[in-house]
């Protein structure tokens, strides 16, 4: 389901709206936050508000699809590749590091997602969908023999993507670290390791 296009009122389209609305989940947890602590940090009516989404929970699923559907979208590129299996995998990490860089609000939001509504356990189901995905790359990485085999698939996708999602506790935009030098860094540590 997509949200209702409205025009906006000047100054508060829709993107504008869902971009304050995640700031203020992120800082005050979904659940901390009320449709009135939005309109105060807006400085608008409520009502304003419901003139571009029905409710909170909307404002939810819009962030949540928002960071699934960039992860999809490289999952996607990464699935109609030829390449063997390691430089996909390689590839859905650093388009997994760009979504993530670009997408930082909603993806943080994504992480911290529990379940306690029908929105977060739609995201949370799409989440272990992909997690599906990484952990058939990496067992058909393992296959090829391009990646140690010792170690569960399952296990490695997540101790993989635990390493890309930890960047949200610590990256901050515009601080000298470009989207590619972030990815290049998450994937020489994963592919190459420490050890010189």
């Amino acid at each position: 389901m997509t949200a209702t296009r409205r025009p906006g009122r000047p100054g508060y389209d829709l993107d504008t709206l869902l971009a304050v609305a995640v700031e203020v989940f992120n800082e005050r947890g979904y659940d901390g936050t009320s449709m009135e602590d939005l309109s105060r940090r807006l400085g608008i009516a409520k009502s304003a508000i419901y003139h571009h989404v029905a409710s909170k929970e909307e404002l939810l699923r819009l962030s949540l699809d928002r960071a699934m559907d960039g992860l999809f979208a490289v999952a996607d590129e990464v699935r109609t590749s030829d390449a063997p299996a390691v430089v996909r995998l390689e590839q859905l990490v650093r388009g997994s590091v760009e979504v993530l860089e670009r997408e930082l609000p909603h993806v943080t939001l994504l992480l911290r997602v529990r379940g306690n509504t029908d929105t977060e356990r739609n995201a949370l189901e799409r989440r272990r969908a992909f997690d599906r995905y990484v952990a058939g790359l990496v067992r058909d990485a393992e296959r090829a023999g391009d990646i140690r085999s010792d170690l569960s698939p399952t296990m490695t996708a997540h101790l993989l993507f635990g390493l890309v999602n930890s960047l949200v506790e610590w990256y901050r935009p515009g601080r000298r670290v470009s989207r590619t030098a972030l990815a290049d860094a998450v994937c020489a540590l994963a592919f190459d390791g420490l050890r010189t």
